[in-house]
């Protein structure tokens, strides 16, 4: 084999750094006021309307009034009823049980979507379920094939406390959900209505992977598991948060792959907005054609500038828009 033809296989088969990818611009940022457990941990734009949840509260989302630079969270109040079966092996479930009365939040609402008729679709990690919100009427929690637990767990997936379902996005006609599992494995998964049912038609599993990643350089902090922390479906594909490496990536979602992704990390590591954590804070994401929404769970960190309530950044859409081939 030809010294050239070699190098460009080892080229070819070489990780792309967080760093390599186009950055993103920041046009904005909104400090929310007004989320009783604070803790935003989901964004969805629906109907014209920015909705979002906290992993705090149990019973009640928010709507936010984005009319002024600081944003407003206005509570709507929901009756949960109880919540599913999971499936999951009782040692996660026994660590939830635990960690909830200390943190607050027994449903750790992690991932909120809508579909065009206004039903909201909100994940509960805890639960590995997911509660849907009509515009009228009362919560109902979707009735999903057990099989999604045992395919996910099959694949490496749900086998940590605190690892589980972390974002959700629907399609317009609240037809077909996707599902982002964390880390150790972090994969999508999933499921297609069929009249009252979620049924994983074709297998639930999209993709699932592991190993670690190097967060940017500029954070001097070691390799970090990969994650998913959203997830969002936006003109025909999907698009995942990924919190530790500082971008959104946009991928096909029959499958999983990777088309491109654009990193935030410049602004968003300002010296300014850098917190006293060992982790990303990246926590929710929306997309429209202009641009992208991403939320901020500072959980209990302050920022380097004295900010304390949770931070949503918008930044522009790249070059090209979300579509743009590489």
């Amino acid at each position: 084999m030809g010294r050239a033809l070699l190098l460009g296989l080892c080229l070819s088969a070489a990780p792309v750094l967080a760093d390599t990818w186009p950055e993103l611009v920041l046009q904005a940022e909104h400090p929310v006021e007004g989320m009783r457990g604070g803790n935003l941990s989901g964004l969805a734009l629906c109907q014209g309307e920015m909705w979002t949840v906290s992993d705090r509260d149990d019973d009640q989302i928010y709507r936010l009034d984005t009319r002024y630079a600081e944003w407003q969270a206005e509570a709507l109040s929901i009756d949960v009823p109880p919540p599913p079966e999971s499936g999951l092996p009782w040692g996660v479930r026994m660590m939830h049980k635990a960690v909830s009365p200390l943190r607050g939040g027994d449903l750790d609402f992690e991932g909120i979507s809508c579909d065009e008729a206004g039903n909201r679709y909100v994940v509960s990690e805890t639960h590995a379920a997911v509660l849907q919100v009509p515009p009228i009427g009362e919560p109902a929690w979707l009735k999903i094939d057990p099989a999604l637990v045992r395919q996910a767990r099959g694949s490496g997936m749900l086998l940590h406390f605190n690892a589980l379902f972390e974002g959700i996005a629907v399609n317009p006609q609240g037809t077909q959900l996707w599902l982002a599992a964390e880390r150790e494995r972090r994969g999508l998964l999933t499921l297609r209505k069929q009249q009252s049912v979620w049924n994983c038609e074709g297998g639930c599993v999209v993709m699932s992977e592991g190993g670690l990643e190097q967060p940017p350089a500029r954070l001097k902090a070691k390799a970090q598991q990969k994650d998913f922390a959203d997830l969002a479906l936006f003109d025909g594909k999907l698009f995942t948060l990924e919190r530790m490496a500082y971008r959104i990536c946009r991928r096909t979602p029959a499958t999983g792959a990777v088309e491109r992704c654009w990193s935030f990390a410049n602004d968003a590591l300002t010296d300014a907005r850098r917190y006293n954590s060992g982790y990303g804070t990246a926590e929710a994401l929306s997309l429209d054609a202009k641009g992208a929404w991403i939320g901020v769970d500072n959980g209990n960190h302050i920022r380097a500038d004295g900010e304390k309530r949770p931070i949503v950044w918008r930044f522009a859409a790249p070059q090209g828009g979300w579509s743009a081939k590489p």
